[in-house]
């Protein structure tokens, strides 16, 4: 009996250790959105870095770097049925969204998603990849955001929003 009680208080110790590792907030924490467009359902499944008084660029990131597109793990986005992206073909399934921000335009590139890390995305080729034109808004998002707006029976636009920058994506949907 004693040797079971020195067995079982090192693991309690661990155990309580790792619980009180999990009681505060992430620095950059996860989001999913699940948004229909059309017939489509479109999950997108992410991590939120946030300013905290800096400047994205280049603070956070440089111009011409690519970029998880997030935080942490590689962001996350399925497709339930096939869709265009800005007139490109790609397939129903998950994909890893990589960016390539710029000051005036962003390349965006849909990998097949295989794993959450995201450094083995970059030297694979993408499924589909877009150059778009970025647009400044007029206030200040604080923390990073991907929103699936401007829903139409056969249309959708995917934005990413951070700073008081706006990087729409157009999306045909089914």
């Amino acid at each position: 009996m004693k040797k079971l009680s020195l067995l079982l208080l090192p693991a309690m110790l661990l155990m309580c250790v790792a619980m009180n590792a999990q009681d505060g907030p992430a620095p950059s924490p996860s989001s999913k959105v699940t948004q229909m467009a059309g017939t489509t359902e479109i999950t997108i499944e992410y991590s939120r870095p946030s300013l905290k008084g800096r400047t994205i660029f280049p603070d956070l990131h440089k111009y011409g770097e690519i970029w998880r597109t997030g935080a942490n793990a590689a962001t996350k986005i399925t497709f339930s049925k096939d869709v265009k992206v800005e007139g490109k073909s790609l397939s129903a399934g998950s994909y890893a969204i990589l960016t390539k921000p710029g000051a005036t335009t962003w390349d965006v590139m849909f990998y097949p998603y295989g794993e959450s890390g995201w450094n083995t995305y970059p030297s694979k080729d993408p499924a589909a990849s877009v150059t778009v034109n970025s647009q400044n808004i007029d206030c200040v998002v604080e923390s990073f955001m991907i929103d699936i707006g401007e829903l139409r029976d056969d249309s959708a636009v995917l934005g990413f929003i951070w700073g008081s920058t706006y990087v729409p994506v157009s999306l045909g949907v089914m």
